[in-house]
């Protein structure tokens, strides 16, 4: 009987401090923020903001206000008298002959009339070559802030240049020619084409002089470890497994053996089941000079309160509200 009353006085003990561990975890996970966001004067990277000031960024430049990922949708930020990006987010796939194209999606059908083009849903843009994917209209389900799809039915000749799928060069020559301007890219393919996608992105950047301006990011572990071996000298954005391993660490305080391989972390606040829009998580980053890039944010209280933690850049589909939230750095 005595052995009995120990081991259940064992098991009480045991689920009172797992209870009281659980609500520290869950308090932690799920809280705003609790401390200041600590001053980044004297950040080596200089991906880093001063307190207080946030880069904005285009994502998929800025495909809220016009069809993203074209050069419709560059123009129109570039060109902007009332806003003015510090940094283009976009997204590159190959083409069937290798060219790396701006588009999110591995499939055509969500922005473009590819189904009436081919004559088939589900085209992928590894199935076509450049040439066949400029016949495209890359506006054509873009819908407007009225619910308008004001480049809808526009085919063959009558679709403009700047609605024609754009590729990595024809996006950096006219960027450069404006800029310089921050980047952020993310490398969509896998495997073996994402290596290839890799070294033409690495190329290019060199090329046009980019490569310390910009942020290379993947969901690829493989060429998240190919970006590294390959090119240790191109700057990263952690993956999707590095983010949560961040997360835990900063959650517990740790200091990871080795450091981290990224530069920023590019993330969403609560995407990831936890919250990682918090001046704690911002704080651990920049203590390890990591900068802290937020996506997508669109609500212009999420902006100021992300900006309020030390949010370093804040992506938005529309950079016109940003703009008017945000206090940029000079």
């Amino acid at each position: 009987m005595k052995l009995i009353k120990k081991i259940l006085k064992i098991l009480v003990c045991t689920v009172l401090v797992l209870a009281l561990l659980a609500g520290y975890l869950y308090w932690e996970v799920t809280r705003k923020t609790g401390v200041a966001p600590m001053e980044t004067d004297g950040a080596e990277n200089g991906l880093i903001t001063p307190l207080g000031t946030t880069m904005l960024s285009g994502h998929r430049s800025g495909g809220g206000i016009a069809p993203e990922n074209t050069m419709m949708a560059f123009q129109n930020c570039v060109e902007s008298k009332e806003y003015q990006l510090d940094i283009f987010e976009f997204d590159i796939h190959l083409t069937a002959d290798g060219i790396p194209v701006l588009i999110h999606d591995g499939t055509l059908d969500r922005t473009s009339d590819a189904a009436a083009v081919f004559g088939a849903e589900g085209v992928k843009v590894g199935d076509k070559t450049l040439e066949e994917l400029k016949q495209l209209n890359m506006g054509a389900k873009f819908r407007a802030d009225d619910g308008t799809t004001p480049f809808a039915g526009l085919t063959g000749d009558a679709v403009p240049d700047e609605l024609r799928i754009l590729t990595l060069e024809e996006a950096l020559t006219y960027l450069e020619q404006s800029g310089p301007y921050h980047y952020i890219i993310e490398i969509k393919n896998s495997g073996e084409t994402g290596y290839q996608a890799a070294d033409i992105l690495y190329d290019t950047l060199k090329k046009f002089g980019a490569l310390q301006r910009t942020v290379v990011g993947t969901f690829h572990n493989e060429i998240t470890a190919y970006v590294d071996t390959t090119y240790p000298d191109m700057l990263r954005s952690a993956g999707f497994n590095e983010v949560i391993e961040f997360y835990l660490y900063s959650l517990v305080k740790l200091e990871k053996k080795g450091g981290w391989d990224f530069v920023a972390l590019q993330i969403p606040t609560t995407d990831y089941t936890v919250n990682l829009g918090t001046s704690r998580l911002v704080n651990y980053a920049h203590k390890h000079d990591i900068a802290v890039q937020y996506w997508t944010i669109n609500d212009p209280e999420e902006m100021a309160y992300l900006q309020s933690i030390g949010a370093d850049a804040i992506m938005t589909d529309v950079p016109d509200r940003g703009a008017e939230v945000l206090t940029q750095p000079n």
